[in-house]
């Protein structure tokens, strides 16, 4: 199926949620977590993510992750990811448990949405849950979290919608032949990305793949006159043009450097956080607003309303 069709089949069949003027959301993806080796991409960033996240948390945004959040192209054990990262998994749950985070799956963690694969590597048949174990303790961090391929958000009083995916939908090797694609990462590309070669599967790769990836995005975005925020290029892509509909809010594994989108008092932002050098001469993490827009400006979109 190509990738309008794709798209159009998660659109119509994507969760709705309701919003009010109160709302406050962080949207992020492309965390890519790994098992904490040379090859974990989200490693070098971990810091920075955290610091974003705890700030988030304390400031009572809800967190929206739009698919590859975790790296299981590369790695077989979920639990592994989890046990290295257990400090983020952490700080993660605290939004579960507030009910402000919502998963979506992308093309490296599309085995989320089995829910045998989770009871399998988590090691609990009775649930959809994950776990951390150190020194012998287990604990769960999202009890009976759905991990979904496409959500939309409606503004309750204006009924504007905003259409979030991860964004590989329509990529033959992302896509349709994603295990293909997962087998070459694993058994070939792992291999020789540690010796320095660019992986041709990955989307954050060349600029050629990333610019084709988009077109269809975009394409499908603005001839629905439809808001979506997407992920999957690494790309950020933020306009203030009320005719383009298609935003990216990049990825967590940009060098030295996280990027997301926030959407709070009818605004939606693009920010950056990265380490950052005071006056004289020490460093902090701090946030960065690379551009923002009214939401406003881009319409009404969809004819029902969230329940």
């Amino acid at each position: 199926m190509s990738t309008s069709g794709r798209l159009t089949k998660v659109y119509e069949q994507a969760e709705c949620i309701g919003y009010d003027r109160n709302a406050k959301f962080i949207i992020m993806s492309d965390c890519h977590r790994g098992v904490g080796n040379v090859g974990d991409n989200f490693l070098k960033n971990r810091h920075i993510y955290t610091a974003a996240l705890t700030y988030y948390c304390q400031r009572n945004f809800t967190y929206l992750e739009l698919g590859d959040g975790d790296e299981l192209w590369e790695n077989k054990n979920m639990e592994d990811i989890i046990r290295v990262h257990s400090d983020v998994f952490e700080l993660l749950s605290k939004f579960y448990k507030a009910g402000r985070l919502y998963m979506l799956y992308g093309n490296h963690d599309i085995q989320k949405r089995k829910e045998r694969f989770l009871r399998k590597h988590c090691k609990r048949p009775e649930g959809h849950k994950l776990e951390c174990r150190n020194f012998g303790e287990q604990k769960e961090f999202f009890p009976g979290l759905v991990v979904r391929e496409g959500l939309i958000l409606e503004d309750c009083e204006t009924k504007r919608r905003i259409f979030l995916v991860h964004g590989h939908q329509g990529d033959l090797l992302n896509d349709t032949l994603w295990r293909v694609g997962r087998f070459l990462v694993r058994h070939i590309w792992r291999k020789l990305e540690l010796l320095g070669m660019e992986n041709p599967v990955s989307s954050g790769g060349s600029e050629k793949t990333k610019s084709k990836a988009e077109e269809r995005l975009i394409k499908w975005a603005n001839d629905n006159k439809q808001l979506m925020i997407a992920g999957h290029t690494h790309r950020p892509r933020f306009w203030n043009d009320a005719q383009n509909y298609y935003f990216n809010d990049g990825s967590c594994v940009q060098p030295y450097a996280v990027t997301g989108i926030e959407l709070e008092d009818g605004m939606i932002r693009l920010v950056k956080w990265s380490i950052m050098t005071r006056a004289d001469s020490t460093m902090y993490i701090g946030r960065e607003v690379v551009d923002e827009a009214e939401l406003s400006a881009f319409g009404k979109s969809g004819a029902a309303s969230c329940m």
